[in-house]
């Protein structure tokens, strides 16, 4: 609704938008009357590992692909990945940045004081040898 406003449609468009949406699962739902509800079940499971039992093929039923083809497929894989990443400005990326650092440092302070007591400690505890 909010995203409506921001785009200057009427509230009432958005009411006839979504009857026509309920409208359209009402029918949906009547044409599919004759196919069993799945709620989750198994059911569903055992149709899929039954089609991919079916599709399935062995090792001497493929063609086995050359070593230069799988390395230029992992860097095709790899680019297509690396563009779905949402890369953070230079603005969030400093502000990370500055938060790892101050963290980093804070509980190196902390590891420091507790390894300087535990040192004290033991040397209290055990006597000093020198």
């Amino acid at each position: 609704m909010a995203e409506s406003k921001r785009r200057g449609e009427d509230a009432g468009d958005e009411r006839e938008r979504e009857d026509a949406v309920v409208d359209d699962v009402a029918d949906d739902d009547a044409t599919d009357a004759d196919e069993p509800v799945s709620r989750g079940g198994t059911a569903t499971r055992a149709r899929a590992r039954a089609e991919s039992a079916d599709g399935r093929k062995t090792r001497k039923d493929t063609d086995r692909v050359g070593l230069f083809a799988r390395i230029a497929r992992f860097f095709r894989e790899v680019v297509a990945e690396l563009r779905k990443v949402i890369w953070p400005t230079r603005k969030e990326l400093l502000t990370y940045t500055a938060v790892v650092v101050t963290f980093v440092a804070v509980m190196l302070t902390i590891v420091g004081l507790l390894d300087f007591a535990f040192a004290k400690g033991v040397l209290w505890v055990f006597g000093n040898p020198s």
